[in-house]
């Protein structure tokens, strides 16, 4: 039986890639290891984490429920912050009224009442002005006729 340049040449190709598959074995089964490797420490992280990350669902829950109620106490000073200022324009409204209506007449009864003490002091003051001119004339006659007579 004859051999020809054929079979020679697929007996090399196959013995070229034989050894190429075991030269390529050896660094896969390297990685393989590594991959495993990489696996037990994904899963040991996994397994640490875990109540880690329990706690910080739980914590998030937390702050979840907290925000809702610190929420319904915003709304609520929001309607007291509405009821405040219907409260304030309505105070504004009646303190404008209140000027209108009564600050001219109490202006001038205030003015009127000024005026009069005013007056009543000057008629005060001009009779006891009076008085004493009255008192000093009478003083001077008297010394006058003493010492005149």
């Amino acid at each position: 039986m004859s051999v020809s340049g054929w079979e020679i040449a697929a007996l090399i190709a196959a013995g070229a890639f034989l050894l190429l598959v075991g030269a390529l074995a050896v660094p896969i089964l390297k990685l393989r290891k590594t991959v495993d490797a990489a696996t037990r420490a994904i899963n040991e992280l996994t397994d640490q984490a875990s109540p880690l990350l329990s706690s910080v669902h739980t914590s998030v829950d937390g702050v979840n429920e907290t925000l809702v109620g610190v929420n319904g106490q915003l709304t609520k000073v929001d309607t007291i912050t509405d009821h405040v200022q219907q409260v304030t324009t309505n105070v504004s409204a009646l303190s404008a009224l209140f000027a209108a209506t009564l600050g001219g007449p109490l202006v001038k009864v205030a003015a009127f009442s000024y005026g009069v003490r005013q007056a009543a002091n000057a008629r005060r003051r001009s009779h006891v002005e009076r008085e004493v001119r009255r008192n000093l004339k009478a003083q001077r006659r008297a010394g006058h006729r003493r010492g005149g007579a």
